[in-house]
């Protein structure tokens, strides 16, 4: 890494929920940490769920939220690479994102090396122990038949439906997300752990768990999940050094 650099990761904006005007601020919130990152990022990470909902129609995508892929596109354009990982929220983004903002995508978890210290970055959803009805559901969100007939739903319907069930979805899980489920309780935890039975990796950097997360999870590694942009606002950064949790409260 260049000296004085840095790199940035963030996760989980979930634009969209719960309604029109907060996920506005949080939008402005969102550029304004860019625009914080811009002066000195080498790179950019922007680990999944940036929106509640997406899904690329042949000819359309949804609607909103313009000013933070014109941001988007800035950057790029400018020469910092923006890396997006897929997650279970915009798993139907297809090619729009790589072809309009200039961003490289990831369906899957990615090695990465600055500095001597390697890194494990992804998602987090379908990773670990458990949660088996997520991983099935996955399967079949992820099935061409399946995606080819959805898009076949005019986008004013099928959107509406994803918007009620991702609202339904988040209700149910209300405050459920909050809570630190131990070392053994951790599902990304214990992936980390195993995954580092057969590859050393000095960092594991994880969202969709939505608590922001700073665990040793070996002797030299640490899993970092990033936590989201509805309550916490946080994300992760480092230096060429060490990778620290911070709040953004611009």
């Amino acid at each position: 890494m260049q000296e004085g650099k840095k790199i940035y990761f963030a996760s989980d904006f979930h634009l969209g929920v719960p309604d029109k005007r907060s996920s506005k601020e949080r939008e402005a919130r969102i550029i304004r940490w860019l625009n914080m990152a811009q002066k000195d990022a080498a790179e950019i990470f922007l680990v999944g769920d940036v929106f509640d909902f997406w899904f690329e129609y042949k000819r359309a995508i949804p609607k909103g939220y313009a000013r933070l892929q014109g941001k988007i596109a800035e950057l790029t354009d400018s020469g910092i690479p923006v890396h997006y990982f897929i997650g279970n929220h915009d798993m139907w983004a297809f090619n729009y994102f790589e072809e309009e903002l200039g961003v490289k995508m990831y369906r899957d978890s990615a090695d990465f090396e600055w500095n001597g210290k390697k890194f494990l970055v992804g998602h987090g959803d379908g990773l670990g122990p458990g949660d088996y009805g997520y991983k099935f559901i996955k399967r079949v969100f992820a099935n061409p038949i399946c995606q080819w007939l959805f898009g076949w739903i005019h986008p004013n319907i099928g959107i509406g439906m994803a918007d009620f069930w991702s609202g339904r979805s988040r209700m149910a899980n209300k405050g459920e997300d909050q809570k630190f489920l131990g070392d053994e309780g951790e599902w990304l935890a214990v992936y980390c752990k195993e995954t580092l039975q057969k590859k050393h990796y000095d960092y594991f950097v994880f969202g969709h768990r939505h608590l922001p997360l700073d665990m040793r999870v070996g002797e030299k590694s640490r899993y970092i999940n990033l936590g989201e942009w509805v309550n916490y606002n946080t994300y992760g950064v480092f230096d060429g050094r060490k990778l620290n949790l911070l709040e953004f409260k611009g």
